[in-house]
């Protein structure tokens, strides 16, 4: 059987058809999508994903009718189709890089390039020398080297600093040898090295005259140009399949006593001079951690968009879903309710789509501070500083002091924290509300969520890089604290404004109105970022704890901090300076998700509100019986234009559940009834004979580039 007979395709899904639902529920709102999603993505954006789209639709590579049934080869095969088709298409078109971002957000799946076109060419482009990008940069550019990042080992992973993998200078040829002394020195987990790249930017220990000098770059040639096999001393493959992500090469990388030039050392921010054989140290450590930092801003920035698609098919679905009746609906209403009227269902769906808009926001504003630092590393390249070389190899700083370079570091890392987990168990919570339908592929989430996931551990483990935002925030309190006892009181950044706001006011009290003032609701946040970060200190310095028993502490108090800057984003945002974008009665629902938002979270983190003395009992008890349920019930009828607002085109999100018409329960049968090509075999069922398939009717489908 390859179709289902004629009887079969004129059916139609019983009661309210899932069009007229969506339909319905469009109708309820006033709220202006075409306006609210040029607030979003800007006009520019939208009339670039239009025209990618349109390019991408008409190319049979592209072709997604196949992707929930095919195996892991086959995925890999395909995706590597249309990675090299995309480039292709990129040079016709003369894409831009925004260009080419918009086509991979489209097709969605992590792809055989994706290293490449990211921290490899990051990294070349930020931390080469002028020279080096002449050597390196253009090939890439070009595609005439297709390259990786090679940090990640077997045995490490957010502890950068212990990496196993060695690079000692060679005074007498002036090169480096590069070299696995263990097992667990294995580069593990690299994306496009698998069985893509020819090229690495490989992390490694530098040693010079028997002295370690941390962890440097080096870019090394790994696999023949031609034949594209492994060098001589190189032991190289894929690491297999994985819980998700497998439409990309993750691998293995070993070298044996591997000789590379001086140039090979990426050097705009330290070097060794090959004359006097010294180490030219940076102005910072920091610097050459930079492509970490823009990644995590890149993630921050992306965490919005990604948690909004499964919120875009949760919502769609359960506005078309009908289960049961109102226990208190008249006894002659008839049919069943719609699964977004339920209180249970809404208290789970609606501050996530709140959380969309909160993530998105601040996403924006990370990237703008890494642009900051960015122009501002750029005019401090060079200089020796004397700071960085007072750091040891531990997470905490004891010198008093900040700068834009640690404000973003430790803001990437906290918000990178919160942001990938709040979206990763958010998509979860999407497909969970989906019902059983959830837990089919057809859904959209189930995949999505599977290459998502090791978000929450890559670039930094989650846990781990709240450290890093606990040892800034104490310095920091430090910086205050003496400030205060030499009656200099001038903060130079938000993080010391908010610290030496509660140092002022600690004896008095804050009494912020959280229920009526969304600038007290925010302070509310400030408030307890700071009296977690003076407990924090006076535990650490006064009392003298063990760094490792406050681990915890610090993980909360990281935590805490991003929700502060989450909520003060999205605050800012809708008053700044754009916000007269919006037309009255949208500006309107969107502070309502702003405080849903924020009213939700402080619900969720009642103790440490309460314990910090920022809000009342009361305010907490009120904020919970009235003014969130009062807000699911206010922002429930905008729920679908809001996710409409997302512009997520059905290509994109490749969902039954999601779609944009609400045809739903027809699209899940035709993907499992034509699409599905295990209906086209036919079995052998029973135990005694050797015959598996009576019949075969599959035809492999290979991509065409």
């Amino acid at each position: 059987m390859s179709t289902p007979p004629q009887w079969v395709k004129a059916l139609k899904p019983s009661g309210p058809q899932g069009s007229e639902l969506l339909e319905a529920e469009r109708q309820k709102s006033n709220v202006n999508v075409d306006t609210l999603s040029t607030f979003l993505h800007t006009s520019e954006g939208i009339a670039r994903k239009q025209r990618v789209l349109k390019i991408l639709q008409s190319e049979p590579v592209f072709d997604k009718s196949q992707n929930y049934f095919a195996g892991r080869i086959d995925r890999f095969e395909t995706a590597l189709a249309r990675a090299k088709r995309l480039r292709q298409i990129a040079v016709k078109h003369n894409w831009t890089n925004d260009d080419r971002m918009a086509a991979n957000d489209l097709i969605s799946e992590p792809g055989p390039y994706g290293l490449h076109e990211s921290m490899f060419l990051i990294t070349l482009r930020d931390q080469g020398t002028p020279e080096q990008h002449q050597k390196f940069l253009k090939l890439a550019e070009n595609y005439k080297i297709i390259g990786c990042y090679a940090q990640t080992e077997l045995g490490h992973g957010s502890n950068v600093r212990g990496l196993e993998t060695t690079a000692t200078w060679n005074p007498d040829d002036k090169t480096f040898t590069i070299h696995s002394p263990h097992l667990t020195a294995s580069k593990w987990w690299i994306g496009s090295l698998g069985r893509t790249a020819n090229y690495a930017v490989v992390m490694a220990q530098l040693i010079i005259a028997g002295k370690p000098y941390g962890p440097h770059p080096f870019v090394v040639h790994i696999r023949d140009l031609e034949t594209h096999e492994p060098l001589p001393n190189i032991c190289i493959g894929d690491i297999g399949p994985k819980f998700g992500y497998n439409t990309m090469d993750n691998g293995y990388l070993l070298f044996n006593q591997v000789k590379v030039p001086h140039i090979s050392m990426l050097a705009k921010f330290s070097s060794v001079d090959a004359k006097t054989n010294k180490y030219m140290k940076p102005a910072s450590a920091s610097l050459i951690y930079g492509t970490l930092t823009w990644v995590r801003s890149t993630i921050v920035m992306q965490a919005g968009g990604v948690l909004a698609r499964g919120v875009t098919i949760a919502t769609r679905y359960a506005a078309v879903r009908r289960q049961f009746q109102d226990r208190d609906a008249p006894s002659d209403a008839g049919g069943e309710n719609q699964v977004l009227n339920y209180t249970t269902v809404q208290i789970r769906l609606l501050p996530l789509l709140a959380t969309t808009f909160a993530l998105h926001f601040t996403g924006k504003a990370m990237m703008a501070l890494y642009a900051a630092s960015q122009k501002k590393m750029s005019q401090d390249a060079g200089k020796v500083g004397s700071k960085s070389a007072t750091r040891g190899a531990g997470p905490e700083e004891t010198v008093p002091g900040s700068d834009l370079l640690a404000d973003l570091h430790a803001t990437s890392c906290g918000l990178k924290s919160l942001a990938s987990y709040t979206a990763v168990e958010g998509l979860e919570v999407c497909r969970r509300a989906c019902g059983g339908h959830g837990y089919s592929s057809f859904a959209g989430i189930g995949s999505w969520y599977a290459d998502y996931l090791p978000t929450a551990t890559w670039e930094g483990d989650n846990y781990m890089l709240t450290q890093q935002v606990a040892r800034y925030l104490l310095k920091s309190a430090r910086t205050v604290i003496s400030a205060h006892a030499q009656g200099k009181s001038s903060p130079s950044n938000d993080t010391e404004f908010i610290l030496d706001n509660f140092l002022s006011r600690q004896d008095t009290g804050a009494a912020f109105d959280i229920l009526g003032n969304d600038a007290d609701l925010v302070s509310a946040f400030a408030w307890r970022t700071a009296f977690l970060t003076f407990e924090a200190l006076k535990h650490r310095d006064t009392e003298k704890k063990a760094w490792n028993d406050m681990l915890v502490d610090f993980y909360r108090l990281s935590r805490a901090h991003s929700q502060y800057m989450v909520v003060k984003n999205f605050y800012e945002t809708l008053h700044g300076t754009n916000s007269d974008e919006l037309d009255p009665e949208t500006m309107g629902v969107m502070h309502k998700l702003f405080r849903l938002y924020a009213l939700h979270t402080l619900e969720s983190e009642a103790s440490e509100f309460y314990t910090s003395a920022a809000v009342t009992v009361r305010q907490i008890q009120l904020a919970r019986t009235n003014a969130v349920m009062k807000l699911l019930s206010e922002i429930r009828p905008h729920a679908v234009r809001l996710v409409d607002s997302w512009a997520f085109p059905d290509w994109q999100l490749d969902s039954s559940l999601g779609r944009y018409d609400g045809k739903v329960y027809e699209d899940m049968f035709h993907r499992a009834s034509e699409l599905n090509p295990l209906n086209r075999v036919t079995v052998d069922p029973y135990p005694d004979s050797p015959v598996l398939f009576k019949k075969n009717e599959v035809q492999a489908i290979k991509p065409k580039l």
